[in-house]
């Protein structure tokens, strides 16, 4: 017993804070209940936590911020998916849900306070901009939403975006009707400014990009019922 003991924290030393972090998040969805019936929901969650981070690294490693810091924030910032919610006022609280999840994790692993304190005040607000505690609006704790909203608007987005309004089975009109709502609502973002230079650039790229497509598929639209003259 002590034997496997010794071994289980010698390999905890040797990994990296990352690594932990991973190890964390994995279990904390493996382990969930309502992951268990809801796997699909499990796999997206996970595969959206690691490009979050994956963001909010690149974003970190161009404005000097912790690289570190920023990659445990990204992939923790959506732990408290492995609690069912319960309607909509739970999902609006599960960013401060997750930086409860996420607290007593980062001090164990040995993180300075300062540095925990902006990774879950940016994790608590990312969803709805409140907190349930006192923090400040540090470029560390603006990074992890503005990395989700970056991701939240590339090009798995377009896909789960049409796939979930069920685009192939529109008749043209609502098809062509959708593609201007969300072509409207694309202009509104487009001028957005976030926390960081980096951030606002990788965004506006995103929106661009997103424009393009639903203008070409708008374009397809409008040749799809009659002849040009």
């Amino acid at each position: 017993m002590y034997a496997k003991r010794f071994n289980k924290e010698e390999r905890k030393t040797e990994m990296t804070r990352v690594e932990r972090t991973e190890q964390f998040l994995k279990e904390s969805f493996q382990n969930s209940t309502y992951f268990a019936v809801h796997r699909s929901e499990m796999d997206y969650r996970l595969e959206h936590s690691y490009r979050v981070a994956n963001i909010a690294k690149k974003i970190a490693q161009e404005e000097g911020m912790d690289v570190e810091g920023m990659v445990i924030a990204g992939l923790l910032h959506d732990v408290a998916y492995c609690e069912e919610f319960q309607g909509e006022d739970g999902w609006l609280n599960h960013g401060r849900k997750s930086a409860q999840i996420a607290r007593p994790f980062l001090v164990d692993m040995g993180l300075p306070n300062e540095l925990v304190q902006e990774i879950c005040y940016g994790i608590a607000i990312h969803v709805d901009d409140k907190a349930d505690f006192p923090g400040e609006k540090t470029a560390v704790a603006e990074t992890v939403g503005d990395a989700d909203n970056i991701d939240r608007f590339d090009a798995y987005r377009i896909y789960e975006g049409l796939q979930y309004t069920k685009f192939s089975e529109l008749s043209l009109e609502e098809k062509t009707e959708k593609v201007n709502e969300t072509l409207a609502k694309l202009e509104k973002y487009e001028h957005l400014e976030l926390g960081t230079k980096t951030a606002t650039e990788m965004w506006k790229e995103k929106i661009g990009f997103q424009k393009e497509f639903y203008q070409r598929l708008r374009g397809q639209m409008l040749h799809s019922k009659f002849i040009d003259k």
